[in-house]
């Protein structure tokens, strides 16, 4: 532990495991799914099942991480043999590869911040076409996403405590702030309350059974689970550390976080007599025409404050993201922290840039034939994000039921909180994690699989 660095309170390991969730899964893609799927159903749902699939999950993914002391291919091996730290190896391949268009996503964000405080985006008028373009001009994308891993790369090498931790203390208040400062402007705006209740009573008439698997994908993704991220920050956390509390805490921010991001963007959006349905282009293509029409200066002020807030989001999701593989070649190859991290910060960036190109620079990743035309970009994100990460906890789950047992996953939860054995949360937890979780998951994982490769749903 001494030579791994480590969190040095279990309010810096919050703060950090909380911006390991919190990223644009909360602010891009939630309030965006949460549209297409019927505003405030999608909330109820999404919200029930991060309490009862997800955050045994992630308590599970802690205390695997702690009991081992080791990075996700590491704890494992050790708690399992080789064989099972090949479970550990595919969430670590999962988060570089979810890292690689994190990254351009999170460039984009960056890039519109400049635009909207400083530039002249809000004088475009179609902001569909201005995205089209802005996307395919490899040189902004180029520049802002590299500078962005840079900026990662830089927190991630000064390691747990001096990096890590430091930064997450300092992001996740100032998210919070914005986030709220942003709500308080929104509500008060013509029509807003139209939005709020939207998004706050539910029409259970509009419920469609593909919200059930839309919002656990979400959770999961937004949770940062199945991808070795948890684990390896719950190697650096104390024994004496009540997991079950430290979890429910960054379940509970990272929920309120998308909460208040829904909060913020149906206000916004009904505020302007539009539609909530706009999908992925939401935030990109919708919320610009939105700040436009505040005008000149409140427009650059809430527009720039808004992607100034993804810009903070996705940072401390990439810090996360980046750990984990630095932490496999720290742990496995006893490699110097600082070469792992620069030269894996440069291969990641380098995985990247087909997803760069994918968006209109270059035809051969703009369209994939074997994957029914769509992007390189969205190849990566369905394949290692909507199909895997349910597939790496529903195999998190199988190896606790089976190889790690249930009685020593109590014990090690015990540590720090000495009233769990025998307790009630006891036994939903082992429930969930060894009986009811893999079955979810496996039927998530095959689903996915048939919806985004065979075109088949089964519900």
């Amino acid at each position: 532990m001494a030579n791994r660095g480590g969190f040095s309170s279990k309010l810096g390991f919050i703060f950090a495991a909380a911006g390991s969730a919190v990223g644009l899964g909360n602010i891009w893609k939630f309030p965006y799914e949460a549209g297409l799927n019927g505003g405030a159903v999608f909330l109820v749902i999404y919200l029930i099942l991060t309490v009862v699939v997800c955050y045994p999950i992630m308590v599970g993914e802690i205390a695997i991480g702690r009991k081992a002391q080791a990075n996700a291919y590491g704890s494992y091996k050790k708690l399992g043999g080789r064989k099972w730290g090949m479970i550990g190896l595919f969430g670590i391949i999962c988060g570089v590869m979810i890292l690689s268009f994190y990254n351009v996503v999170a460039g984009w964000a960056f890039g519109y911040f400049l635009e909207i405080s400083f530039g002249s985006l809000l004088k475009q008028g179609n902001y569909s076409d201005f995205f089209n373009s802005y996307v395919a001009d490899i040189t902004d994308n180029f520049i802002f996403s590299f500078c962005f891993m840079i900026i990662t790369a830089f927190i991630v090498v000064k390691g747990v405590q001096g990096g890590i931790e430091k930064a997450s203390k300092i992001l996740m208040p100032v998210l919070f702030i914005i986030l709220i400062g942003l709500i308080i402007y929104a509500i008060t705006l013509p029509n807003a309350m139209d939005g709020v209740k939207y998004y706050l009573l539910p029409d259970f008439s509009t419920f469609r059974a593909e919200a059930l698997y839309s919002a656990l994908g979400q959770a999961f993704f937004s949770l940062s689970l199945g991808m070795g991220a948890l684990i390896t920050y719950g190697s650096y956390i104390s024994k004496n550390d009540n997991i079950i509390s430290s979890a429910a805490m960054i379940t509970v921010m990272d929920a309120g976080v998308a909460f208040l991001a829904g909060l913020l963007i149906f206000p916004l959006i009904f505020s302007q007599n539009l539609q909530p349905t706009a999908g992925p282009g939401l935030v990109f293509v919708v919320l610009p025409g939105v700040f436009e029409a505040m005008g000149p200066f409140i427009g650059r002020v809430i527009g720039g404050g808004f992607f100034l807030l993804l810009c903070f989001a996705a940072l401390t999701s990439t810090i996360s993201l980046l750990e984990v593989p630095v932490a496999y070649l720290v742990d496995e190859k006893k490699w110097p922290r600082k070469r792992a991290v620069w030269l894996l910060g440069l291969i990641v960036f380098m995985v990247g840039i087909p997803s760069m190109l994918s968006q209109g620079a270059v035809e051969l990743f703009t369209k994939l034939g074997f994957y029914g035309d769509k992007d390189f970009l969205t190849f990566v994100a369905e394949v290692f994000s909507d199909v895997s990460l349910p597939l790496g906890g529903c195999l998190m789950s199988i190896f606790i039921a089976v190889k790690w047992k249930k009685e020593n996953f109590s014990d090690e939860i015990a540590q720090g909180n000495p009233n769990y054995k025998g307790s009630f949360l006891e036994k939903f937890i082992n429930v969930m994690i060894t009986m009811v979780s893999p079955f979810i998951l496996a039927f998530l994982f095959i689903n996915t699989v048939l919806a985004k490769f065979f075109e088949i749903s089964i519900i």
